[in-house]
């Protein structure tokens, strides 16, 4: 743990969220697919500063209830000026709640950065990643940040799903290109196919995966709980050729 800036971030994923409960299914721990480590750098995502490697302390996916770990996520410090330009990034967990916590499954964050004024982005692997529409103040004193409330600004249009009162990050970003689409090139339907087999849509397979959209654990083309329906909702669900974009800079 470093001794940098303090967030304490919540955030809910489109995934595997459930509207009922307003909580987060916490199926990828149940089935003990959680890495240990990070999975951000393995996949290219920007890391800064001292940001990358990050390691779960053991027994943490132990925990259950709300405070049960669901995924890693990416937290970023984005120049204040300047918001394509990441000055601090640190791998986290994300609990059911929405809280994110360091490797230890209960403080908050800390990033190495001096204090100052910076955009915060949060980002997960198969969901759009957030901004904050400013910049806020951030020092070694623990600064709230709560992307699921809607006062809550973010950067550019519809930057979050809103289901019911809550903001949550948009699902369906398989590609890993900033864009949803569910046909044509770089969709993020087929995927989901190829990683069945290509051939046999009723297949599925489990495991921890890009393509698991929902991140129950088992990446399923077709069928209850399918990965491939909340790609075409989440692009408005009539016009399958309509595309959403990613509200990063």
């Amino acid at each position: 743990m470093n001794n940098g800036v303090k967030l304490a971030v919540k955030v809910l994923l489109d995934g595997p969220y459930d509207s009922n409960t307003q909580l987060m299914r916490d199926d990828l721990r149940v089935a003990g697919l959680i890495p240990n480590a990070e999975p951000y750098t393995t996949l290219g995502f920007t890391q800064a500063s001292d940001g990358g490697g990050e390691v779960r302390q053991s027994g943490i996916t132990t925990n259950t209830g709300n405070d049960a770990v669901v995924d890693w996520v990416l937290v970023e410090l984005r120049n204040a000026g300047t918001p394509t330009q990441i000055a601090a990034t640190r791998a986290a967990l994300v609990q059911r709640d929405g809280d994110v916590v360091a490797e230890d499954g209960v403080t908050p964050i800390a990033l190495l950065a001096p204090a100052g004024s910076y955009h915060v982005a949060v980002r997960h692997r198969n969901h759009f990643g957030a901004m904050t529409a400013s910049a806020i103040n951030l020092s070694t004193t623990t600064t709230i940040l709560d992307f699921t409330a809607s006062s809550t600004l973010t950067y550019g249009t519809e930057g979050r799903k809103t289901v019911g009162s809550k903001q949550l990050l948009w699902a369906g970003n398989v590609f890993r290109d900033g864009f949803i689409r569910y046909t044509g090139a770089d969709n993020d339907r087929d995927p989901i196919l190829v990683a069945i087999g290509g051939t046999v849509p009723t297949n599925s397979t489990a495991g921890y995966a890009m393509q698991d959209v929902n991140l129950d654990g088992i990446v399923r083309y077709v069928g209850a709980l399918n990965d491939r329906d909340p790609i075409l909702v989440n692009i408005g669900g009539n016009v399958p050729t309509a595309i959403r974009s990613q509200q990063l800079p």
